[in-house]
């Protein structure tokens, strides 16, 4: 049973704030289709696969960096924000894309890295030069102590210290990530003029919205106080075992946020989603979402970080968020292009892993919650990580910490189109990162044959979800369960719908409230015994 004709008339006058609800399907372009031939995935490789992107019935593509960039951080070191790197394609082929999507219902947000660059931007390169030259201020630089040493004991995410000496300026540089990404000055005004400029270079160029990377980094302590420890994590990489409150996090972001709001609004219908992790990500994503100067909505990294899918990881992450008029509106994923896959990361064993339920369970269950959605390529067919050699890797991360962790490269393999051809069907050549064997059954086109397969499951729930507005920006009230069965209800303009999952390896009891089934996962039903894995929406009476 669907909504009736007067409540979806009703939604589609009053949602004008599409973002509010949508389901974002990212691409991340090396690793999506290659149309050239040099084994990276293209701008128009991306063009060629949008009919796919929009048969899902999601609404929104979110495009990992494509800019010019020497590629040490795969795009997120960026050396021309205005400019598409050669091995992407150009600013005719993103026109194209953006044109092409338009023309599909899709609407396209883009990256925006506006932390640090790369150290071959012209920015840098000008600012190092000296101390007073005109951009000399647009990064940090800072003296060494009387030893030579850095000035505090601040350390970057990709290992060691989070400070480069540089032998021109005779001074240290703040770099967060890689030495080759130095820190933009974003407490100067003129540095935010010019990223203010980039944003509107391309909102003009007719972007629909902007991923923001890393937000919480923008800003830094200007006295460079020394962040202290943090009790319990002895074991992990050294950057987690300091209480990031002076390299990250100040105040005066929020500044500048509220000015990069003034500017999206200057432009109907553009939203801004933020990435923001660290130990307090979900209050900062709340905070920097707060009444409508700041952004519109942002996701942290509590169900990308959990390490077991449980009723606590849910509950914790989806009522931590206010739901008054003012809030935020929060955005959830479960897999992107910097964590490891859900149905490896969550899978229970390997049968779990490789179980097509597991996949259709996942997606159902995460575009069930209230919020903005983004689904990360590959996760349509179920994609578990890739086993990719040592010899083979290439992200920094990965190779400074193998092999304590599975990696990002695993995560950004590309996409297996066709099973049986050479490299899946991504590329004529051996691609920069290697196909795993195993995907060749999670192939597109092999799951476009199966009437059963996660892709069309995947499509049929979303279907059904933009039948119902409850689903998409309803209030959640959960319910009291017995673990590992989740309950909630989703409710808006006075209709109801009790939604059940269950999370366990092993069927579940559960007698809940009369209601009536409108979509099964997994062959669930109302009536008290729920299938492993499955689950069902229904409405209350």
């Amino acid at each position: 049973m669907q909504a009736d004709g007067q409540q979806l008339e009703k939604h589609t006058k009053t949602n004008a704030e599409w973002w509010r609800g949508a389901v974002i399907y990212q691409v991340y372009p090396r690793s999506f289709a290659d149309s050239n031939g040099d084994g990276v995935g293209d701008l128009k490789g991306i063009t060629a696969k949008l009919d796919h992107i929009a048969s899902l019935g999601v609404d929104a593509v979110w495009l990992s960096p494509f800019f010019t960039s020497p590629m040490k951080d795969f795009g997120y070191d960026v050396a021309d924000f205005c400019g598409v790197d050669p091995i992407f394609g150009t600013l005719d082929d993103f026109d194209e894309l953006l044109a092409r999507a338009h023309g599909l219902g899709l609407k396209v947000i883009i990256d925006q890295v506006f932390s640090h660059t790369s150290d071959q931007h012209a920015w840098f390169q000008e600012s190092r030069e000296g101390k007073d030259n005109p951009k000399a201020d647009w990064y940090t630089w800072v003296d060494p102590k009387a030893d030579g040493s850095p000035p505090n004991n601040w350390l970057s995410v990709f290992m060691g210290p989070a400070w480069t000496w540089d032998a021109r300026r005779k001074q240290y540089y703040l770099h967060n990530f890689l030495s080759s990404q130095p820190d933009l000055n974003v407490h100067n005004p003129e540095v935010q003029d010019a990223l203010i400029g980039a944003a509107r270079f391309w909102l003009d160029r007719g972007v629909d919205g902007f991923r923001l990377d890393a937000v919480n980094f923008y800003m830094h302590d200007l006295d460079l106080r020394d962040n202290p420890p943090m009790p319990g994590r002895e074991g992990c990489k050294p950057f987690d075992m300091q209480d990031h409150v002076y390299n990250q996090s100040h105040p005066a972001i929020l500044t500048f946020l509220e000015r990069l709001r003034g500017l999206m609004d200057r432009y109907p219908g553009r939203f801004a989603v933020a990435e923001i992790g660290g130990d307090r990500s979900l209050e900062e994503s709340i905070e920097y979402t707060e009444g409508d100067k700041r952004l519109q909505t942002a996701y942290s990294f509590v169900f990308l970080e959990a390490d077991t899918l449980s009723v606590p990881v849910i509950r914790n992450a989806v009522e931590a968020w206010p739901d008054h008029a003012g809030a935020g509106w929060p955005s959830y994923t479960f897999s992107n292009h910097d964590r490891p896959r859900a149905v490896s990361r969550w899978a229970r064993s390997d049968a779990e892993e490789a179980d097509p339920r597991f996949a259709v369970f996942l997606n159902s269950l995460l575009c069930s919650l209230r919020g903005s959605i983004c689904l990360y390529q590959g996760e349509e067919v179920g994609l578990p990580q890739a086993r990719v050699p040592y010899e083979r890797l290439v992200d920094p991360e990965a190779i400074a910490n193998w092999p304590q962790t599975l990696g990002r490269d695993g995560t950004r393999t590309p996409i297996p189109w066709q099973s049986g051809m050479p490299h899946a069907g991504f590329s004529e050549v051996e691609p920069w990162l290697p196909v795993d064997n195993r995907h060749h059954d999670y192939a597109i086109a092999e799951h476009e044959k199966n009437p059963a397969s996660p892709l069309h499951a995947l499509r049929k729930f979303l279907a059904f979800r933009k039948g119902e507005p409850a689903l998409l920006t309803g209030s959640i009230t959960f319910l009291e369960a017995p673990e590992p069965v989740l309950t909630f209800v989703r409710e808006q303009d006075g209709r109801r719908l009790l939604c059940v999952f269950n999370l366990g390896t092993e069927t579940a009891s559960y007698t809940g409230p009369e209601a009536e089934l409108l979509y099964s996962v997994n062959d669930a039903t109302p009536g008290g015994s729920l299938p492993p894995i499955s689950g069902y929406i229904a409405r209350l009476k």
